[in-house]
């Protein structure tokens, strides 16, 4: 008894010799003949590292796969597993290696003699609707892509040319171990893991989310597919038969998705929309919107940033659903059946956020980003300017630090040069357009450009609207430095980013433009303009190589927060923190860089504003005006308290990191 074995090193096929190798040991001596490349034989030595398994040097592009049938005497079963399972891969590659290498293992199979066992696909199913039941093969159905054809034609090869007793497997979407959690690459659902993961940091994972419903999938781990492989090839009279290795329940692609959150600790679909309502639309009306070249630009780099190839969101969800009597039958008394998703998605979670994540595997080090590159920071000479400037530096990039006092910008400068980096100062009032315009022209001079441009300069007036009345400047100032400045900036500097490709701008806003809180409304107001300035920008430089940033920064304890004396007991996040949050933006270059809670305000405004605005008018009657907004009123200002009630304490906890 010897058994033969194409794809042994792939995922499955090296879980089906170890599988094999152990029935060897209950049934007798038997060698497993592996087909491999010459480059491969050391692979194999080492994955088996067992004297029954013998490599075979051969290629499946070459008559009998370049094997001479009595170099392998004895085989009593062929198991032909060796198959492209890519979804992106070109026409040519899929025939080269799902049909022609079909027709050749075949040949093999058909002079050594045994029983072939093909491992085919349930993509032979192709769009066919209704059950497919196992004895169905040629039903007409359509064949969406040059997988699904190949699959079909290698099976077809199988059952028209083979002249040994046959038996074809067809697996669904296969996944990782459900006892270990091992994949080895990115496929089927796990193209979705990236998505999810950015959602959790984004929101709560208790926030609920709406989302598409495409239908029903089906999903099964390898460890089920390799034992009901083997227990069905050691099986009599199952000869001409094929063999469905799918989840007889079958899954709907929301349940999967939602699986997948719950063990991510990220927020899940609670209302999913079917996306079978586009077919109400007029006929081919949704498919020529998507060929739009415009659209298809969006589609392609929505899916790019989420790391899902556009080829794959066409064939999320299978349209026949399967059969599974004779598998389940042949089965029987095994104890071998597909485990709930459930059971088991933790731990295919675990080992995609250990091992395959993609972002584990690029130089996503804010080094490698920052290195050698030129960093304008406004407000440079204390809190998140300077901070930021220092981990700039020390990470290999060049601060270009502004801001009104050059006796402090040299303070940073010097830490910054005995530490070993490099920094430049400019001294500006960026209140002054014309100031700005001397600072940008003097840096262009100096250093031909910059490659980030950090908008932190600020200034925060917290003061009702009812004492405002007679404060009208405070608008203005507040606009004029935190809005006019920085876009005056901005446009001064765009010219020159878009001259040599590349800019990035990021703006330190504030998380207030998200929760509206009171008594902010000068300072929120300069901000969400800014905010609204740099989202239209964007869309408009993005072909030019220049990009944004916008940072709603929660409470940070500079001395820009030290008048109001109460927020000595709010929650805050330290400057050093706050340059974190800065260091990142420069490294990843996002749209937003946002706090949960500040997402999670938006969507309840976006949800119910009247709710929210309970909420915030809750926090304007426990937080009074400070003494210094009322020194403009008649008569003496009431002190305030040392100290925060408990129900202040308490609500300054809830609204972590808001300005009240």
């Amino acid at each position: 008894m010897a058994y033969f074995v194409t794809g042994a090193t792939g995922f499955i096929g090296k879980r089906l010799v170890a599988r094999l190798l152990e029935r060897t040991q209950e049934d007798g001596p038997a060698d497993v003949f592996v087909l491999v490349r010459q480059q491969s034989v050391d692979k194999v030595a080492a994955l088996f590292d067992d004297p029954r398994v013998k490599p075979v040097v051969g290629n499946l592009a070459e008559p009998l796969l370049g094997v001479d049938p009595a170099s392998v005497p004895g085989v009593t079963d062929f198991f032909h597993l060796a198959a492209l399972y890519d979804m992106t891969a070109s026409a040519e590659d899929n025939e080269r290696t799902n049909v022609l290498g079909t027709k050749n293992a075949v040949d093999l199979a058909n002079a050594l003699g045994g029983t072939l066992h093909h491992v085919s696909s349930v993509a032979v199913a192709g769009e066919y609707k209704g059950i497919f039941r196992e004895d169905y093969f040629d039903q007409g159905q359509k064949l969406p892509s040059p997988y699904h054809q190949t699959k079909y034609d290698s099976e077809k090869l199988v059952r028209e040319t083979a002249t040994v007793p046959w038996r074809v497997y067809r697996p669904a979407v296969v996944v990782g171990d459900s006892r270990t959690g091992e994949m080895d690459k990115i496929d089927g659902p796990y193209y979705f893991f990236t998505a999810i993961k950015k959602v959790r940091h984004l929101l709560p994972a208790w926030v609920p989310l709406i989302g598409p419903e495409f239908g029903y999938t089906n999903i099964v781990p390898v460890d089920f597919v390799v034992d009901a492989l083997d227990h069905i090839a050691h099986q009599p009279g199952l000869d001409g038969q094929a063999f469905h290795l799918t989840d007889p329940r079958g899954q709907r692609v929301g349940d999967v998705l939602n699986a997948f959150a719950r063990s991510a600790n990220a927020p899940q679909l609670a209302m999913r929309v079917d996306t079978g309502l586009l077919d109400l639309l007029p006929k081919g009306a949704f498919s020529m919107l998507m060929k739009l070249p415009q659209l298809k630009d969006i589609r392609r780099s929505l899916l790019a940033d989420l790391g899902i190839p556009d080829e794959v969101i066409g064939h999320m969800a299978l349209v026949p659903q399967f059969d599974t009597r004779d598998t389940e039958r042949a089965l029987e008394g095994s104890g071998i059946s597909v485990p709930s998703l459930d059971t088991y998605s933790n731990k295919l979670w675990d080992h995609w956020e250990r091992v395959l994540d993609p972002d584990l595997h690029k130089d996503r080090s804010f080094a490698n980003a920052v290195k050698g590159k030129r960093v304008l920071i406004t407000g440079g000479s204390s809190g998140i300017g300077a901070e930021s400037a220092r981990m700039v530096a020390a990470a290999g990039g060049i601060p270009i630090i502004v801001a009104r006092s050059l006796d402090k910008l040299l303070e940073v400068q010097t830490e910054i040069q005995d530490a070993g980096g490099e920094c430049f100062v400019f001294t500006c009032d960026l209140s002054d357009l014309e100031s700005i315009d001397t600072l940008v022209a003097d840096v262009l001079e100096a250093h031909g450009g910059v490659d980030f441009l950090v908008n932190n300069a600020g200034r925060s007036i917290r003061r009702s609207i009812k004492l405002s009345q007679d404060r009208f400047h405070d608008l203005e100032r507040t606009m004029q430095l935190n809005y006019f400045g920085a876009v005056r900036l901005i446009t001064g500097l765009l010219p020159s980013m878009t001259k040599q490709r590349f800019g990035h701008i990021i703006n330190v806003s504030s998380i207030g433009v998200q929760t509206g809180v009171p008594r902010f409304s000068a300072y929120v107001a300069s901000k969400a303009a800014l905010d609204a300035y740099s989202r239209i920008a964007a869309s408009e430089t993005l072909g030019s190589g220049v990009t944004f940033t916008t940072i709603h920064m929660p409470l940070v304890r500079t001395p820009m927060i030290a008048p109001t004396k109460m927020y000595d007991a709010f929650p805050a996040i330290t400057p050093r923190e706050a340059g974190e949050m800065v260091c990142e933006a420069i490294r990843s270059r996002p749209k937003h860089i946002n706090t949960k809670l500040g997402t999670f305000a938006e969507v309840m405004y976006a949800l119910s504003p009247k709710v929210v605005d309970q909420v915030l008018h809750l926090a304007y009657k426990a937080f009074p005006d400070s003494v210094a907004a009322k020194k403009h009123v008649e008569g003496e200002p009431p002190e305030e308290a040392p100290r925060l009630s408990g129900e202040q304490l308490a609500l300054a906890h809830v609204l972590k990191g808001i300005h009240l």
